[in-house]
């Protein structure tokens, strides 16, 4: 039987397709290992054709993370509205839920290879600096105090926080609520010790002499 010939969709939608493809393939392979000839094929086009709606292949996988990135953003963009400590759970509840709804496409393109491959890196890198600026903003919401080290701590919960989401266990059934609880104990607990580190200091300075045996008496 003749194979069946893809319907015609406009350029916009066609675009949209093969992208949509691309992502959802990532689900079994790499940004590297993500063949241009298996899109063209699902999609029931040639893969000449793939390139009439794509300029070259770093082009398409441009495309591919730029879209995932796009969405993942997206899902962490709390109502503005909100007050403090929704806004905060909010951001929290969309990263954990988009990351354990596309483990392993988030492990594949925005924790894997993609963090480096030339082809995207800049856009992967892109979305973590939104996100980092909106934890940032959860700082600030949460009326914490001003730090010159926020930008170095935001990333820091953020690196916490994708380990936490792409290794936790789900098979139980209050998983999820208590993977949003630790995040937001870490995310209070982190972000909120960056007021208080000469105290904290000191305290380890205090502790540390009263457990040092003195030196021999003169």
């Amino acid at each position: 039987m003749p194979e069946k010939r893809a319907a015609r969709l406009h350029p916009d939608e066609r675009r949209a397709q093969l992208v949509a493809i691309g992502v959802d393939m990532l689900a079994d392979c790499s940004l590297d290992e993500l063949s241009t000839d298996a899109v063209a094929r699902r999609a029931g086009i040639s893969r000449g054709l793939l390139f009439h709606y794509f300029d070259s292949k770093r082009d398409f996988y441009r495309s591919v993370v730029r879209r995932e990135c796009d969405e993942f953003a997206a899902a962490t963009a709390p109502d503005a509205s909100l007050d403090p400590v929704a806004w905060m759970r909010a951001f929290i509840a969309g990263f954990v839920g988009y990351v354990t709804g596309r483990r392993k496409i988030y492990r594949a393109l925005v924790r894997g290879a993609a963090g480096s491959h030339p082809a995207a890196g800049d856009i992967v890198e892109a979305t973590r600096a939104t996100l980092a600026r909106r934890v940032a903003e959860g700082h600030r919401r949460l009326g914490m105090a001003p730090s010159p080290r926020l930008t170095l701590a935001a990333r820091a919960w953020l690196a916490f926080a994708e380990e936490a989401v792409t290794s936790w266990p789900l098979d139980e059934p209050d998983a999820l609520d208590e993977l949003r609880a630790f995040l937001e104990t870490g995310f209070v607990r982190l972000l909120g010790a960056l007021d208080r580190p000469a105290a904290l200091a000191g305290q380890g300075a205090a502790h540390s002499s009263a457990n040092c045996p003195s030196g021999p008496s003169s």
